[in-house]
Parts: structure tokens; sequence; C-alpha cells
């Protein structure tokens, strides 16, 4: 019999952060939280950063809370994507990095496509056009004459910049960097005469490393801080998605995948990337994945807009769980009012349930009242959005794709699965909750040798956690929704 060994995963997401300790015995694995953290960006002078200093610091305490309960084997850090740091020639953070969302670089697409036209720069990088891609911020700091980027010497995204503080070692992970829209998809390397092309500093981009490499032990300080040996870092996908996709319980390839949290990231896992004009014209992209893969997916703005919805009503007074307004929902009339999820006015609005009123009475719709009303209308939205991905995602492949697999957060909200499982008349089969984690902990295990692929790590997945499945059961009601949402929504 294999002997169990623990491995520790980060998973960092846009509301917190968690340490997630895993038991692998060779054939399934556990998994248990040891340690939750809030991740809560700072807004000063009307700018929006995240608080990486407190969120390394976290991660710290994190270690010290599974050095008491397991000896560790490797840890190992995955985070949302396109955000990073800025490191002086002394190996100093410059400054707090900006969060995603900070308006800095509304209007940038536009000038930077004056210098390197839209379908040169997506041939080139094949990555979808969103306004706050790592190179989109950095054209942004060099219109604004930044002192911080003209001095800068490394260019680490958040979790390589997190790495390097566990570590001493720069460097920058694969899945993440093609978030950046600054690597060539086919070459898998920096475009550097891409990035000169646009007057930025190519000496901060660093060595491009693969899901699965070990970095190197745990610097000597942070190992006694945290009462362990000098133990393994290992780079998962540190993308979130990158790991999500990997835990993805699927065989064949007749399958399409949502990671469903704050953001809803849907597509198909490919061998080779597809650049051509119709994907650019769809706005789909081509990320990193693990194992040579390719992530050919888009973004929808996903449970962000019922998590800021709750977050709204808890400020005005009136607090509710998720499973309290997914019950509201689920008893509020279907199909009254719909929204585009991606519409600007959703990015960073004041107040959501506002803006969802708002929207709708400028489509001429029913603005929604009651916090039943608005959820339903977000979610029926959301799977709305998933059917126009879908049959776009089967267009672009020129073949059908059978099944849904929905992991994250999101599988577990049912009225959600089921509504998609309706609206793309797909099967849906949704689990498990926690892929990132155990994406995470997955490619550690290929970095340690334990399991020798990524078929092999999906096997372990299907042994290890039970799936939902959701048929669809009304599909022929979504017409007349579908045609309405068509009128206003974004393509």
């Amino acid at each position: 019999m294999t002997a169990t060994r623990n491995i520790l995963a980060f998973d960092l997401g846009a509301e917190s952060g968690r340490a997630m300790l895993a038991g692998f015995d060779g054939q399934k694995l556990t998994l248990r939280e040891v340690h939750r953290f809030p991740n809560v960006p700072a807004l000063t002078l009307d700018r929006l950063h995240w608080d990486v200093l407190f969120l390394f610091n976290q991660i710290v305490e994190g270690l010290r809370h599974a050095a008491g309960q397991a000896d560790l084997s490797s840890v190992g850090i995955d985070t949302w994507g396109v955000d990073f740091g800025l490191l002086g020639s002394d190996g100093g953070l410059l400054g707090n990095p900006r969060h995603y969302r900070d308006p800095h670089t509304e209007g940038i697409m536009e000038d930077a496509f004056a210098v390197v036209p839209r379908g040169e720069l997506f041939r080139r990088t094949g990555i979808q056009f969103m306004r706050f891609n790592s190179l989109f911020q950095l054209l942004a700091m060099r219109r604004d004459r930044s002192p911080i980027l003209e001095v800068a010497r490394h260019f680490l995204m958040i979790p390589d910049l997190l790495n390097y503080w566990l570590t001493g070692i720069k460097v920058n992970e694969f899945t993440n960097a093609t978030t950046s829209q600054m690597v060539n998809p086919f070459t898998r390397r920096w475009d550097e005469e891409l990035i000169r092309q646009f007057g930025l500093p190519d000496r901060i981009l660093g060595t491009i490393v693969e899901p699965g490499t070990v970095l190197g032990p745990l610097r000597q300080r942070v190992a006694s801080d945290s009462g362990l040996s000098p133990i393994p870092v290992i780079a998962p996908a540190t993308h979130d998605t990158g790991s999500a996709v990997a835990a993805v319980p699927a065989r064949g390839d007749d399958w399409a995948f949502i990671s469903s949290g704050t953001w809803s990231l849907m597509g198909a896992e490919l061998s080779q990337p597809i650049v051509n004009e119709d994907v650019q014209a769809a706005n789909f992209t081509n990320e990193g994945g693990v194992g040579q893969t390719v992530r050919f997916l888009k973004n929808i703005s996903g449970l962000w807009l019922v998590q800021e919805c709750k977050r709204a009503w808890e400020k005005s007074g009136r607090s509710f769980r998720y499973d309290e307004l997914v019950q509201l929902a689920g008893q509020s009339e279907p199909f009254v009012s719909l929204i585009d999820p991606d519409d600007p006015g959703f990015m960073l609005p004041p107040d959501m349930p506002r803006a969802i009123a708002e929207f709708c009475r400028r489509t001429g719709q029913p603005a929604p009242i009651e916090p039943g009303a608005v959820i339903r209308c977000a979610l029926e939205s959301l799977a709305l959005r998933y059917r126009w991905v879908l049959e776009k995602l089967e267009q672009l492949l020129g073949r059908r794709l059978s099944v849904i697999h929905v992991v994250g957060g999101g599988s577990q909200n049912e009225l959600l699965c089921q509504l998609t499982a309706d609206a793309c008349n797909r099967p849906v089969l949704a689990g498990p909750v926690e892929a990132t984690a155990i994406g995470n902990v997955l490619v550690q295990a290929i970095g340690l040798k334990l399991v020798t692929s990524l078929a092999e790590a999906r096997e372990v997945v299907r042994r290890s956690w039970q799936l939902r499945t959701y048929e669809p059961r009304r599909p022929d009601a979504w017409g007349e929704p579908y045609a309405r949402f068509l009128e206003f929504s974004k393509r």
C-alpha cells in the first residue's frame, strides 16, 4: 500500500484565499481547508490595489496551520490572471499591484491598436481583448509616465510574485503568462518584438516555466517561521482556471467546461491554438493549459453579479446567505427580465442591484426589485450567455460538444446548473466544487512524479469525487427568451 503524501494548495480568488491540505494515497485524494483569509482590495486616491503583503503573510500563516497537521511533500499557489507586480534592481516590490477592475485602463486598447492593429495583435498572441490584460495595464502605465515602469527590472504575475517571496526564484509560469497578451501561442514564449513595438521594456520579462515545474525549496527564513523543513515549491497551473480545467473529470474530447466562480470561463481543451479571424471576431482566447494543452475559451462575468448584489444588500442592512438567494430566485417568475452579463456597466458598479434594474429599464423591460427577482434575472441571463458561447464554440471547432462539465463554486448552485442544462439543451455534469485546489494538487503530484499525466490525474478525480448530473427538462421554453436576449447582448 502506498504511503499517503500530503500536498498543500493555496487557492487565491477575488473574494478570499484558502490553504487546502490534500492527502494522496496513489489512488484517491482527500481535501480539507486548513486556513481561510479574506482578499479585500484597497481603494486609495481612487486607485484600486491588491494588498499583496497581507496575502503573503496569510500564506505563511497557512503554512503554519498545515505544518501542525501533516508532514508536507510540497506546496503550490494559484491565483487569478492578468495582474502583476514589478520589481526593482534590488528585487524589491515597486508599489502595490493594481486591481484588474481599476479604471486606469479605460480607453487604452484604442491607443494600442494605433500602434499594432487589432488583427495583428490577435494573430501574434491569440488572446481575447479585455482592457485589463497585462499588456494594456503596462501601456496605461507608460501613457501615464509611471516612474515605476521606468526603473522596473522584473515583471512577475501575482502567483509568480508570491512564489518569489517563498523561494527567492524569479520565473513566470506559463498558464498565467498567457493571460498577459504578451506570449506567442505557438512558440509558447514572450513576443519580445511585440513588446518593443509598444515601447515597453523587454528586460522585465523572465524565464517562462511549464506547470509542474519544481521551482525550489522554501527559503530558510520562511521555512523556520512556518515550522517546516525547506519543502519544494511547485508551480501548478498558477492561473486558477488552468488548475480548475486540469481537474475536470472528463474523458474524450467532446465536452465543454465552465469554470464557475466570480468569473465563468467557458470553453474546450485543445491540443493546438486556433488563431483566425472568426476566433478574433467572437473574442475567444487561447490560454495555456496543463500538459501542452490550450484552454480555448471565453470569459463571462459570472457569479460576480450575485456576489455584488449580496454585498450591496448587506450594506443596506439586508443580509442573505447565498443558498437563501438561490431559493428566492427559484421561487420567482421566470424570464421576466434579462441582462447582458458582460455589459460594461456591471464591471464595477457602486450598487449591482441598481445597475441591473437600470439595464432592464434601458432595454424596455420590467426592472426587478425584490432579491429573488434580481437573482433570477442574473442566473437566467448567465445561462443564456452560456448558450451563446456554446453555439459559437461549436461553430469555431466545427463539431458538436455533447456534455458540459461545470466545476468550481458555481457547481453547487443547483438552480444555475439546471438553467444551464435547459438553456443549452445539454446534460450538465457538476463537480467537483474544489476543482481549482484539486487541479493545483494534482499538477504538484505530477511535478513530484506521483502522477504520470493529465489523463491519469483526471482518473484520480473520478475515483475521489461523485458528480451530479442535470438533464435538460424544458429546453423548448428557452427559444423566446434567447431571441430576446440576443437583441441586446454583447456578441
